[in-house]
């Protein structure tokens, strides 16, 4: 008799998106505001610790596409924030929500030890006056006057962004605000020239940068990574700090 080779099947959860799905193509299942992963494994345990991968800086990438199950997507198809909220899912289902990691008193400058609670993480709310439909949006500039259209970045065009620092970085160059804005303006004035969007970024005026800086965060979905810390009797909101140990608990 031929052997019989024995198949696994693991859990899954279905995990909300904080984009609701809004931001994605109709025809995408990213679009039902959803995802589903399966809970890690020894061979996810694996990929953490390839110091190959650390060291390519491609490590939670690798670990996310390893435990996405929904058909056809990757860390490619995820905004940031989407991105986010699935590693912080893919957390709680394989160590549990408290996550213990050291935090700085602001008032002394001592550090000490505080357990974080994952699930009480909540998602940032959307303006409701903005049609995420159209996947571009449109604003006019305040110093300047001109209008422009931009997008939110998806994976694959932050990995983008990061190739193109890189490159320019080894030649002492310090181009990623210039990069990043190149990529998330897509019409200046009613030209959507690549060469158009060049120039107007490089001759962009301060305010008028912040201001898109502004309005990309403001529209950008998300999962709220700060919660409250006690400090010397007083609650202090503090940025949840994503050290080795969110995916490597020292006690496991």
């Amino acid at each position: 008799m031929a052997e019989q080779k024995q198949e696994f099947k693991f859990p899954t959860e279905v995990v909300d998106l904080p984009s609701k799905g809004l931001v994605y193509p109709k025809d995408s299942p990213l679009s039902s505001g959803k995802i589903e992963i399966k809970y890690m494994t020894a061979k996810e345990e694996d990929i953490l610790t390839s110091q190959n991968l650390i060291k390519k800086g491609v490590v939670i990438d690798r670990l996310l596409n390893s435990i996405i199950v929904t058909e056809g997507i990757s860390t490619n198809d995820l905004l940031i924030g989407d991105k986010n909220a699935v590693m912080v899912a893919a957390r709680i289902l394989a160590y549990g929500p408290e996550y213990t990691v050291e935090v700085e008193n602001k008032y002394t400058g001592d550090k000490f030890s505080h357990t974080f609670d994952l699930t009480e993480c909540s998602f940032k709310e959307l303006p409701e006056d903005v049609d995420y439909s159209k996947g571009e949006f449109e604003i006019k500039l305040p110093v300047s006057t001109i209008d422009i259209k931009f997008k939110l970045l998806n994976g694959k065009e932050e990995n983008q962004i990061g190739e193109e620092i890189k490159k320019s970085n080894k030649f002492g160059m310090s181009t990623e605000m210039t990069t990043r804005l190149r990529h998330i303006i897509t019409e200046v004035g009613g030209d959507s020239e690549q060469s158009t969007i060049n120039n107007f970024v490089n001759n962009m005026l301060s305010k008028d940068s912040l201001y898109l800086r502004g309005e990309v965060q403001r529209l950008l979905p998300d999962i709220i990574l700060k919660q409250e810390v006690d400090m010397e009797g007083e609650l202090v909101e503090v940025d949840i700090p994503l050290t080795a140990n969110f995916f490597w608990p020292s006690a496991v």
